[in-house]
């Protein structure tokens, strides 16, 4: 699962379960450059919706979607309740619409955040219309799924991409046989691609000693990673277990 504070997550998807996002009827809207907005992402499962944010992608003020569905199932998930692709979307896309034909001129962009957002079909229809709307596309990964992740590279002016560890460590992490391989692909299809790239690594210290970290740092300088952002376990919303075997780690 991709990066961000579960704490506005939890928030702006209990409003959404409840109906307390916006009002019932949002415009379809006309975008910036004059671009009507169609309903090609309709089938988005969005589990909430951050209306202004300025830390999803740095420097810019953007809204953020959280998609459902994870194929990992990592130790420090703090918001498992987006891992089951079955659960339906509580947010329609007419509200994400509506939100920015509201906001041109004030949002610089829409970052689209998990979950992991390139498990859904839908994803490029949607990243299409914010671009024609005339607001810049930030991703939020895991890069669980290269080839997914190669199909919308054209469309995204923005990675933020979580390499959880060095590569013989990834599956203490994700639950996931050959994890490892399509994190590190995908690192390598965005920094071919030119594409800005945030390149994040929550450590979590049940797995990882300062020599596995310092391993990573090593790798991803080699690769050509620039910048690297190191984060620190948030224990909000992880099981009782972790709790236990984090505070065990520490102790």
């Amino acid at each position: 699962m991709t990066s961000h504070d579960s704490s506005d997550l939890a928030r702006v998807t209990a409003r959404a379960r409840s109906g307390a996002q916006g009002p019932g009827r949002t415009p379809s809207g006309v975008g910036r450059r004059g671009a009507v907005l169609n309903d090609d992402a309709e089938g988005l499962q969005i589990a909430g919706l951050t209306s202004l944010s300025t830390c999803d992608w740095p420097g810019r003020l953007v809204a953020t979607v959280f998609l459902q569905g994870c194929p990992w199932s990592c130790t420090y998930c703090h918001n498992p309740e987006l891992i089951d692709p079955r659960t339906p979307g509580v947010v329609p896309w007419a509200q994400v619409r509506g939100l920015l034909s509201r906001r041109v001129g004030l949002l610089d962009g829409l970052v689209f955040s998990g979950g992991e957002p390139t498990r859904q079909p839908m994803l490029g229809s949607a990243m299409r219309e914010v671009k024609e709307a005339g607001f810049g596309v930030g991703l939020h990964t895991s890069g669980a799924y290269p080839r997914r992740l190669a199909s919308v590279l054209g469309l995204v002016d923005w990675v933020g991409l979580d390499i959880k560890a060095p590569a013989d460590l990834y599956e203490a992490i994700t639950g996931v046989g050959r994890s490892a391989q399509a994190a590190f692909e995908s690192l390598r299809l965005v920094l071919d691609a030119g594409v800005p790239v945030q390149v994040r690594t929550t450590v979590d210290p049940t797995v990882l000693d300062e020599e596995d970290v310092a391993r990573l740092v090593r790798v991803l300088r080699h690769l050509g990673v620039q910048d690297h952002v190191r984060q620190e376990v948030r224990t909000l919303g992880t099981t009782p277990e972790y709790q236990e075997a984090l505070a065990a780690a520490r102790a």
